[in-house]
């Protein structure tokens, strides 16, 4: 699991193609690494990678098919920064939400707006993602927690403080930049929950909450 808020950023140093998968080096001096060890997991631009190979500034991690056709990582280039989020800890504080790093599809940035020190930035998410995406809810934008500020039809928009900015890539995002989201958590269980067991027919109703005592 992960929180959102971004360590560090590295940059894609190499790529090996094995069949329908890659194997990644991603170069990241800027990252403590001396907490980290083989098997361990790093958000990489929100993607949920394992540790298969560790060096003093960098670490190398397979990216399977599955990945690579759902998320950004197939149309990467080499020396493409990337935003690095180790694995949580019981202790870290929760300074953005709860992420699990497996991406639900990719969006791409439709508008860009500087206003002072400030950037706004519209983003277009798949049709089938906009139920889960609300008004002062949570994304995750490769890797980073953000705020939606704004809704309309399966657009959304993120105003970006200097602070956010400054410590990730955001200030390389232009027009046209395909990005990786993860919604929120909650939204995708609520949905289940409400959709009741497929094997049974109908979902959560008032009726069923009535009767486990939810409501009087």
């Amino acid at each position: 699991m992960f929180t959102g808020i971004i360590e560090a950023t590295g940059t894609l140093a190499a790529v090996s193609r094995k069949g329908g998968e890659s194997v990644v080096n991603i170069h990241c001096p800027q990252l403590d690494l001396s907490d980290v060890k083989l098997g361990d997991s790093i958000a990489t631009n929100g993607v949920c990678l394992t540790v298969t190979e560790l060096g003093q500034d960098y670490y190398c991690a397979d990216v399977s098919g599955e990945t690579l056709s759902r998320t950004g990582f197939a149309d990467y280039r080499l020396g493409q920064a990337v935003n690095l989020e180790k694995a949580l800890l019981p202790t870290t504080r929760l300074g953005g939400h709860l992420v699990s790093g497996h991406v639900d599809g990719v969006g791409r940035v439709s508008k860009r707006t500087q206003l002072g020190r400030t950037l706004e930035l519209w983003v277009h998410a798949p049709v089938d993602l906009a139920r889960y995406i609300a008004e002062k809810g949570s994304i995750t934008v490769d890797g980073i927690s953000l705020t939606v500020n704004e809704v309309s039809g399966s657009a959304f928009k993120l105003t970006l403080v200097p602070h956010t900015l400054a410590g990730t890539t955001l200030m390389e995002w232009q027009v046209g930049r395909s990005v990786n989201l993860e919604v929120d958590l909650i939204a995708r269980y609520l949905e289940r929950l409400l959709a009741g067991n497929p094997e049974q027919s109908g979902g959560l109703t008032l009726a069923t909450l009535a009767a486990s005592g939810f409501m009087k």
